[in-house]
């Protein structure tokens, strides 16, 4: 893609803090990275304060082709010198850039932040976006399934981003005795992906909704992930359990700390960052 073909965005006219997606917050420091162009395909609502971005990187095959695992994140930038870039988790499986030429995220629209802004562009706007980032979901360290027979995924908010890459990249969950999500959010309308349930199911994954402030009609697992967990555990075998974790820190800290007490290794319990 030729950038001298790429028009600015000259409606960005407020500087915003920037906001991480998916993965911890951290500061991008002003270097060597190499930035590539690409222009929005979907800017929709994927549920309450959480919007689908779609991002065409079809005319960036080294950028395409540097995602490889589930799990992994990168860096985008919006064209706007002063508004620093922010780290998004990418939540479409690698071989959906390879076949269809996108990445899609999944971010949560917080007020004054750069993910704001982000998410309301349109169609056709410019963002650019650095190499795919980090070693991804270490699968292998729960692999092969016949010796981990227990897979038990965990995520909250917007942390289901690259939790969705991994049901959808494939671990061998049908091969597998007990894989549990546990994915908390606030209330119904702000759970995204209930449309992947089905699918994800059908995938071998047991899906447990955690609602932290449901209505009065929600009859399923009521307050946070980790408690929701607690509750429930059945871990037959702490050798031939793995697990993935993606979200809030408070729940990836108190859910460690209880698997790691019922004897689960510490290397078994994946986390993308």
């Amino acid at each position: 893609m030729i950038l001298s073909k790429l028009k600015p965005l000259h409606h960005l006219s407020h500087h915003f803090r920037c906001r991480a997606i998916g993965v911890s917050a951290a500061a991008v420091r002003h270097d060597t990275t190499v930035w590539n162009p690409t222009r929005l395909i979907e800017v929709s609502p994927a549920a309450e304060s959480l919007f689908r971005i779609t991002i065409d990187v079809s005319q960036s095959p080294e950028l395409a082709a540097s995602y490889t695992t589930a799990g992994q994140y990168l860096q985008l930038r919006l064209r706007e010198p002063h508004i620093r870039p922010t780290l998004l988790a990418i939540s479409s499986p690698p071989s959906v850039a390879a076949s269809k030429g996108v990445f899609e995220f999944l971010v949560k629209s917080i007020a004054g932040s750069t993910a704001e802004l982000l998410c309301g562009l349109q169609k056709g706007d410019v963002v650019e976006l650095s190499a795919a980032m980090g070693k991804g979901f270490a699968i292998d360290q729960i692999s092969p399934p016949e010796k981990y027979q227990t897979v038990l995924i965990f995520a909250t908010g917007s942390g289901i981003s690259p939790i969705r890459s991994l049901i959808e990249t494939g671990f061998s969950a049908d091969k597998r005795a007990d894989v549990r999500l546990y994915y908390g959010a606030r209330n119904l309308n702000r759970m995204a992906y209930q449309e992947r349930f089905k699918e994800w199911e059908s995938s071998g994954v047991d899906i447990v909704p955690v609602l932290s402030h449901p209505d009065d009609s929600w009859k399923g697992e009521r307050g946070f992930v980790q408690a929701a967990f607690a509750r429930a555990k059945r871990i037959l075998s702490p050798r031939s359990t793995g697990a993935v974790l993606c979200g809030h820190k408070q729940m990836a800290e108190e859910v460690t700390s209880i698997l790691v007490s019922d004897g689960v290794a510490r290397e078994k319990i994946l986390k993308n960052i």
